[in-house]
């Protein structure tokens, strides 16, 4: 994980709030390096903000992948999508389309030289949007690594635009008040970390 300086000025590009900035400083000054509590800290976070970037381990995607069962008939959508590496997953071990939404420019460009050079880009689109903004109505895999607060506001429009029986994996937050269809943990860095398996529909 990025440290220091560079590491919040990485953050104020991802749009977290300065309050939320300055409860993460708080908590790494203390000697905290479980992002997860530096975040569910932040006070009155922008319900609109999602979360710094942090790179999903590639065995959580291998394995987000594998509990959404993922096939070659599936569009995968991609919800801050980083550097696109579930999109690259999918699209390149399971033959999946993808569609990812990325607010940071920067972290676009990477991931579509990184779709590229993988050869997948004919079946993996990036944009550089809003996820609020983000059409959902083609998807059939929906991933997520965002905070809690981030996933309570993404609830209506989940319901409103996602078809039954399309299926929600989420790494590490829960959706509030939403029932899992399965949960299954990963190991990382010492810890077992939760991956949600949520079916539209099927959630309450």
């Amino acid at each position: 994980m990025p440290r220091g300086q560079g590491w919040m000025n990485h953050c104020a590009q991802s749009r977290l709030p300065t309050a939320g900035l300055v409860a993460i400083a708080i908590v790494l000054a203390h000697g905290g390096t479980d992002l997860a509590i530096a975040q569910e800290r932040a006070p009155l976070l922008d319900p609109r903000s999602v979360a710094p970037y942090v790179p999903t381990p590639w065995h959580v995607v291998d394995r987000m992948i594998e509990v959404a069962e993922v096939t070659k008939d599936d569009v995968v959508y991609d919800l801050g999508s980083g550097d696109g590496r579930i999109l690259l997953r999918a699209a390149k071990e399971r033959g999946a389309r993808g569609v990812g939404y990325e607010i940071n420019p920067s972290l676009v460009e990477d991931a579509r030289e990184a779709l590229g050079a993988a050869g997948v880009q004919d079946r993996v689109e990036i944009r550089h949007q809003d996820i609020f903004e983000a059409d959902l109505r083609p998807a059939t895999v929906v991933t997520l690594f965002l905070i809690t607060s981030a996933h309570r506001q993404l609830r209506p429009k989940l319901l409103e635009e996602l078809r039954p029986g399309t299926r929600i994996a989420c790494y590490r937050w829960e959706i509030p008040d939403w029932n899992p269809s399965k949960t299954v943990t990963v190991p990382v860095s010492g810890s077992a970390h939760p991956i949600y398996l949520y079916m539209v529909g099927a959630h309450r």
